[in-house]
């Protein structure tokens, strides 16, 4: 199974387009080969799209800075360069080719800002969960990542388990877990599974500031 985590940097480009750029990122997904795609920072009404652009179903959980969203949509859609992280967050799951039997949310923290972690239960009994750790605090990181760990295993109760997103950490501890890839802070965990290829990451062009990056497990 190859499964993705990608930052989308809020739907914003390097260098800022003063634009929205849904079809772009939306094509960039299109266009890989995978099977489950952990995204985050993502504009709370793309996901949708994206699974529609990829041929996925998509789950949302809605993260940060979400209080005026129709006002912060409008102005996001005309302006990313301009609101930035203001225009609303939510981190999604995309799945292609199985069935979606379970999705489950958790809240991390509320402070500093919204952390939740999030999984779905494939079909093929897996669970893959999603996560946006706190920045610009090592401590808050870490300690985001442990108990996101310790629900994905209560989650899946013995079945195999994929845990990966950006962590805000380069170097995340996670016992229980073995680490399938890693790029900066952005890294894929698994567990009661192997990892059958060494991770990579993928050319996305001007599109976010983070490298996607993907890794097969089996």
């Amino acid at each position: 199974m190859l499964v993705l985590t990608w930052n989308l940097f809020h739907g914003r480009s390097v260098p800022d387009a003063p634009r929205e750029q849904l079809a772009e990122f939306a094509a960039r997904l299109a266009g890989w080969e995978w099977d489950v795609a952990l995204l985050q920072e993502v504009p709370p009404w793309w996901p949708p799209e994206l699974g529609r652009a990829s041929g996925a179903s998509a789950r949302t959980a809605l993260t940060s800075r979400n209080w005026f969203l129709p006002i912060s949509r409008w102005a996001a859609r005309r302006r990313p360069d301009v609101i930035k992280s203001w225009g609303g967050g939510a981190n999604a799951i995309l799945v292609r080719g199985q069935a979606v039997g379970e999705h489950r949310v958790r809240t991390l923290r509320t402070w500093p800002e919204r952390r939740v972690v999030h999984g779905v239960r494939l079909e093929r009994g897996w669970w893959v969960c999603n996560l946006h750790a706190t920045a610009h605090s090592e401590g808050r990181a870490q300690a985001d990542v442990a108990l996101a760990a310790q629900t994905a295993i209560a989650w899946s109760a013995g079945a195999p388990v994929v845990l990966g997103g950006d962590l805000n950490t380069r170097a995340p501890v996670i016992p229980a877990f073995t680490h399938a890839a890693g790029h900066s802070v952005d890294h894929l965990f698994v567990r009661l599974a192997n990892v059958a290829a060494p991770g990579r990451t993928l050319d996305r062009g001007p599109l976010s500031d983070h490298l996607p990056l993907v890794a097969e497990v089996a």
